[in-house]
């Protein structure tokens, strides 16, 4: 079982693809992580990989995708794979599509869409301020100082770095949404997408992402596998 989790970035999708891939038992394929392992152990890719990061270039399609096919083939990834941040364009998917049915016959199962609106993704991005003297940091809505702008344990003026103001979160959602949009729409023509709703609680996001793909996916033994109604390991 392959699947992608996508979702703009304050969107809670780290949180979730570290949930799923435990309640589900499948591996958490993350392209930046396979990049940063490669590059450290100097495989033929980490190589190739650095280069083109050095040069300020982008890597290309066809690396990554026999990056992520090699991986893949690995054991950690025998029962499946739940993919976060490959693909980003339609090309990629097409492109992956296509290597995952020539090495395993088989392609993406569903793509999870976490899906938050605007204005609360910006609410979740912007507005935090960080101590300089203690590095405590708060947020002006979801964890606010007993004073503004004051830090409770040092009294020190709380200041706010460049990636925390809202210009900087408007200008990351502008760049995933536009590059990413169009690659929900492709997945939803095909009726794989499944759109979750993000502005509840995680536990219920999970709980909602679970229902949804034991509907959609599955027979009554993996559903109880995954809603931990057995303690035995889900093979796909």
């Amino acid at each position: 079982m392959y699947l992608i989790l996508l979702g703009a970035p304050g969107a809670g999708k780290g949180t979730q693809a570290h949930i799923l891939t435990s309640r589900i038992q499948i591996a958490h394929v993350s392209s930046g992580d396979l990049f940063r392992e490669n590059i450290k152990k100097g495989t033929p890719i980490g190589i190739e990989a650095k280069g083109y990061i050095d040069r300020g270039e982008l890597v290309p399609d066809e690396t990554v995708i026999e990056m992520i096919m090699n991986h893949l083939n690995t054991p950690a990834c025998r029962n499946g794979a739940l993919l976060d941040g490959f693909p980003r364009t339609i090309f990629q998917a097409d492109s992956l599509n296509n290597a995952l049915h020539e090495r395993f016959n088989k392609g993406i199962g569903r793509i999870i869409y976490v899906k938050v609106d605007t204005d609360a993704l910006l609410q979740r991005l912007s507005g935090r301020w960080i101590c300089p003297v203690c590095q405590t940091p708060y947020h002006e809505l979801n964890n606010p100082p007993k004073i503004k702008g004051i830090c409770d344990h040092d009294a020190a003026a709380l200041y706010q770095r460049d990636d925390d103001k809202r210009s900087t979160a408007e200008r990351r959602l502008q760049v995933y949404f536009n590059q990413t949009m169009p690659l929900i729409e492709y997945y939803k023509k095909q009726g794989l997408l499944l759109e979750i709703n993000g502005q509840q609680s995680v536990e219920n996001v999970t709980n909602d992402i679970i229902e949804a793909l034991n509907v959609l996916s599955m027979d009554k033994e993996k559903k109880d596998i995954i809603l931990g109604e057995t303690e035995e390991s889900l093979v796909a």
